[in-house]
């Protein structure tokens, strides 16, 4: 951190070396320090504005501050914020039937945040594996997907394929292998009778905005529904507005079984989750079976109805398509010598880095300079996803600077 800092302002630099005396360094932020934000602008404690292109890792999907999420988040603060699910509180039943119309399914089960969720999900595929297709005790198996990032509990990070993810956090627990995503045929061959579902990212986000080959998300639920096992989308990254469609799996007209969900669904305010499915999946979960004390709680689902609610307007995907066409249309006309691929879907790329270019956190320490804030993803992918209310003139310049940061 120290070795970055010999641009910033002196302002800057006394925050980002007070976190980094007194906080766990288990992240290496650019340096910068924000202290607010509106639609797709930050202004960092340096007066400086930034134009914000990572949205949170797809949980600004909708903007820094919007109104709409921030009146009704203030309405809420001012009449209950927690109850813990030993009691039922007034929007409660709203949010889950709301969440629920969105999923298409019958039943949600409220997280926090995403790994949470994904947890959950976990147990609620064993649960369902045992007690509905009658697998032996103790001998469920996921089949998951190399460069998957669904979480960093030890569960999750025990079937990562990154290093840094799972190196020295063993031993992990038992039930999972994994198969190279986006390959149905290794998917089918890793099918026992054991196996209970399926657990995959309809675009890889972390591993550096990989799509998939087309058809591979019909296969997989053609695959799931012959074998009798669940298919778990993990749309954390991927859901409510991101690829031009309300879910990613909507691009081939797939529903999964269970669908966990994140990030946005807390519209950029607080963490907020689920999992969602139909009852067929969910009744196997019983009281005192699975829990949290602030899952589900009143703020969240406030906020989580008007999430669905801005979704269901049909704009924000809309906004998606049509400017996500629009940066990947830029995007492809950046230099070959500079960038060698560019993936993804909507408002979201990954923008793959030409062999002998700087590593992706150099570029983006660049643009840092010219007030653009994007992230990398691993050393050779920088990964572009702004908030769906970005402008297009504001994509325009975004890409500007791209284009002179890559130039050096």
């Amino acid at each position: 951190m120290k070795d970055g800092l010999a641009s910033v302002s002196d302002a800057t630099r006394v925050e980002l070396n007070r976190a980094d005396e007194h906080s766990a360094h288990n992240y290496a932020p650019l340096p910068v320090v924000i202290e607010s934000g509106a639609g797709s602008w930050v202004k960092g404690i340096d007066g400086v504005d930034y134009l914000d292109v990572l949205a949170g890792y797809s949980a600004l999907n909708f903007g820094h501050a919007h109104p709409s999420l921030l009146r009704v988040a203030r309405e809420q603060l001012g009449r209950l914020t927690l109850t813990s699910r030993a009691f039922q509180h007034d929007r409660f039943a709203s949010f889950c039937e709301d969440l629920g119309r969105l999923c298409r399914k019958e039943a949600v089960l409220p997280m926090n945040t995403g790994a949470e969720a994904v947890e959950t999900a976990l147990k609620l595929a064993r649960k369902w594996g045992y007690e509905v297709k009658k697998v032996p005790a103790d001998r469920a198996e996921v089949i998951t997907c190399t460069g998957n990032f669904h979480g960093r509990t030890i569960a999750l990070v025990g079937f990562s394929s990154d290093p840094d993810a799972y190196t020295g956090f063993g031993p992990y627990p038992p039930g999972f292998r994994s198969v190279r995503y986006g390959d149905a045929e290794a998917l089918e061959s890793a099918i026992t009778d054991d196996t209970v579902a399926v657990l995959f990212e309809p675009i890889q986000g972390e591993a550096g905005v990989l799509v998939p080959p087309d058809g591979y998300l019909a296969a997989v639920r053609d695959i799931c529904t012959r074998h009798g096992i669940l298919m778990i989308a993990d749309e954390i990254q991927s859901g409510l507005g991101r690829t031009g469609d309300t879910f990613a799996c909507d691009h081939e007209d797939v529903t999964p079984d269970v669908y966990v969900l994140g990030k946005a669904l807390g519209g950029g305010l607080m963490p907020v989750s689920a999992v969602v499915a139909d009852w067929s999946v969910m009744k196997v979960i019983r009281p005192g079976q699975h829990g949290s004390t602030f899952g589900g709680n009143p703020l969240a689902c406030a906020v989580g109805s008007e999430v669905v609610r801005m979704l269901e307007t049909g704009e924000y995907q809309q906004r998606s398509r049509e400017l996500g066409d629009y940066l990947h249309g830029m995007l492809s006309q950046l230099p070959v010598d500079h960038v060698s691929e560019v993936r993804g879907r909507g408002l979201w790329a990954g923008v793959q880095l030409a062999d002998g270019m700087p590593s992706a956190r150099v570029v983006c320490e660049r643009l840092l300079a010219r007030r653009v804030l994007a992230k990398d993803a691993h050393e050779g992918t920088i990964r572009i996803a702004p908030p769906l209310v970005i402008e297009r003139d504001e994509l325009t310049w975004a890409v500007e600077q791209l284009a002179g940061a890559l130039a050096g």
